[in-house]
């Protein structure tokens, strides 16, 4: 009985399935994740908080303030939840003071 090969000098008929990774870890893409530092996150979060207590007046376009009150909380979830609670509380009222001063 022969040996046949394919056109890439693989045994005819072989399991294709290795060409998509399945049981070839060397083709597979590795697995990348990225967490934020709490600290670097903590941060900018009481930065932005900063800037709306000093704030006589929307520090930010209307487009950026949406955004801002879209992402802050999205922010807090990498810090422990009471932390995270008590600055997205304290950036909203923030927020709300200063749309009651335009």
């Amino acid at each position: 009985m022969t040996n046949k090969t394919n056109h890439f000098g693989h045994p005819a008929g072989s399991d294709q399935q290795s060409l998509f990774g399945e049981g070839d870890d060397r083709l597979q893409m590795p697995v990348q994740s990225y967490a934020p530092d709490p600290e670097r996150v903590r941060r900018k979060m009481m930065a932005l908080l900063e800037r709306a207590r000093s704030a006589e007046a929307m520090p930010w376009s209307e487009r950026e303030t949406r955004m801002w009150q879209t992402v802050f909380p999205q922010m807090a979830n990498w810090l422990p939840k009471d932390e995270a609670e008590q600055l997205c509380f304290e950036f909203a009222r923030e927020i709300e003071r200063l749309k009651l001063a335009a």
